[in-house]
């Protein structure tokens, strides 16, 4: 097949048009081409109003394809194959490597264990995605927090509750994998070749659902309510797992167990430091959610009104001159800011969006960047420790009950608190208390803030309005302890492979999910290495 690049599609245009313009580009009639398929897909808007996607789309020739490219010898067209993930076979071990986290990283792992005959055992603190759903939208409606099963802890795991971006900014090789794995699980097709692929909350429910009955299907075991307490070793490896399981602890054997525990499993964390695995503490980002309404951020980014195109993103990020930054993150068009509490007496927020973005607003993180030197106490979970004083210094400032503080950019800027808001309404439930976030955020954050946003508002049109809502805190973007691990994803500890967003090894989604498959082909190594 040749893939050939570059090819401009008005955004109510239909894919079928792509085949007559790649055959033009190639300098060949239309009817040469056998067969075609979509690549990559991305929305260009740098010249508006005059927006189109730029598409790569992979075609079969009837004619001989190599003379072709030979002949043209245009950068735009060169040579395409399918990218191929391999499966490895195994023999079903007489004891069974276990998984710990359901999140991505988690399900990868499993998936990939189940696919070549491993049949993991997956242990999930929390719930299925249903019951799950239902907690989360109780305690968003006023409901008391389970600390068990919320929108950090379930099946799915964090992401489940995001606007569920698929995108990533490396570029290994399992990353089409993992991709093409979604799609036939249930997302739409368009995340194999949109360059912003998302999913959106709805789906997502959904699509992890899907991937837990494949597993099952290939031999797998998912135990919900079951949480890690501690790990059995013997001789320096693991030997098995002391597990709380909804009719108590249990010990499970095991000797390869992948630890994709997320980046809020802090009990864990703490209890598996104390049993020696070597941890230290990792940069990491707090601060707020921004929020806008989406027809501003449209206007800013398409020069209009969207029309037919979709809910508008972006990306910012700022370098400033005493040396610290900030940036966006978790952008989510027509989305909500959504409560992500997971500890009694903590407010944490973090953004949501459903498939359709189509809600009054949007949202995205505004982060500051922190390194261990800047955290208050110089240990392992010191960035941890700061992280629950934020949110339990926001639970108390939002009257305890799980409000989240809320502070208007302009009011922010000046050092006055807000009464109310403007034309922004805040979607964050069950509501806000408007005060001045200076009380609540460490200087440390609140100084680069206060410098940033108006950068960022050269850098998009009514970034920094007035109007604009903060809400607080923002403290889970990222793991702020890194378990460590070798070159092969093993820990010092045999038979331990810390793994995901939570091990500090991933930032999203995909990443997650890329590392879940690493950390599962080196499992799966070992098994044959002693067939």
């Amino acid at each position: 097949m040749i893939l050939v690049r570059g090819l401009k599609l008005p955004p109510d245009a239909p894919a079928e048009l792509l085949p007559a313009l790649a055959a033009k580009k190639l300098r060949v009639p239309v009817s040469e081409i056998r067969d075609w398929k979509l690549v990559k897909r991305s929305l260009d808007a740098r010249k508006k109003p005059d927006i189109f996607y730029i598409c790569s789309v992979a075609v079969s020739l009837r004619g001989d394809e190599k003379k072709l490219l030979a002949r043209l010898k245009d950068r735009d067209a060169l040579p395409y194959e399918e990218p191929v993930y391999d499966i490895p076979s195994v023999e079903p071990p007489e004891t069974r490597p276990v998984v710990v986290g359901f999140g991505p990283a988690g399900i990868f792992a499993a998936l990939l264990l189940a696919l070549a005959g491993a049949k993991p055992i997956v242990l999930e603190r929390g719930q299925d995605a249903l019951k799950r759903r239902a907690a989360v939208e109780a305690f968003r409606n006023g409901g008391p927090l389970d600390p068990e099963n919320n929108v950090q802890f379930g099946e799915g795991g964090a992401g489940t509750f995001s606007d569920g971006k698929l995108n990533t900014g490396t570029h290994d090789r399992r990353i089409s994998f993992v991709l093409r794995q979604f799609f036939l699980h249930g997302a739409p097709e368009s995340v194999v070749y949109d360059a912003k692929p998302h999913l959106g909350t709805d789906v997502l429910v959904d699509v992890v659902q899907n991937f837990r009955r494949t597993i099952l299907t290939h031999g797998g075991e998912i135990r919900f309510g079951s949480r890690l307490e501690r790990l059995i070793l013997r001789g320096g490896a693991v030997a098995g797992a002391v597990v709380r399981g909804p009719e108590g602890p249990y010990e499970l054997p095991c000797e390869r167990l992948i630890l994709a525990i997320g980046h809020s499993a802090r009990d864990t964390f703490l209890a598996l430091h104390e049993q020696g695995v070597a941890m230290e503490p990792k940069a990491f980002s707090m601060g707020v959610r921004i929020e806008h309404r989406q027809e501003s951020v449209d206007l800013a980014q398409y020069g209009r009104l969207r029309g037919n195109l979709p809910a508008a993103d972006y990306a910012l990020n700022v370098h400033l001159p005493d040396g610290t930054s900030a940036y966006t993150f978790c952008m989510c068009p027509g989305g909500e800011v959504f409560a992500a509490a997971s500890e009694p007496g903590g407010v944490v927020t973090n953004g949501m969006s459903y498939s359709a973005r189509d809600g009054e607003n949007a949202n995205s993180a505004l982060l500051v960047t922190l390194k261990p030197a800047d955290f208050p106490e110089d240990d392992v979970f010191s960035g941890l420790r700061w992280q629950r004083r934020i949110e339990q210094a926001a639970y108390a400032a939002g009257g305890g009950d799980y409000r989240a503080p809320a502070q208007l950019a302009g009011d922010f800027l000046a050092g006055r608190p807000s009464e109310g808001p403007g034309s922004v309404r805040p979607s964050y439930r069950p509501g806000v208390v408007w005060c001045d976030l200076h009380s609540l955020l460490p200087a440390r954050i609140t100084g680069v803030l206060e410098q940033a946003i108006p950068a960022l508002g050269k850098k998009l049109r009514g970034f920094d309005a007035p109007d604009a809502v903060l809400t607080a805190p923002e403290t889970r973007s990222s793991s702020p302890v890194r378990i460590l691990r070798g070159a092969g994803c093993e820990a010092a500890i045999r038979g331990l492979y810390p793994c995901g967003e939570g091990a500090g090894y991933a930032g999203g989604i995909t990443s997650a999910a890329v590392d879940g498959l690493r950390c599962a082909e080196a499992v799966l190594a070992e098994m044959k290495s002693e067939e």
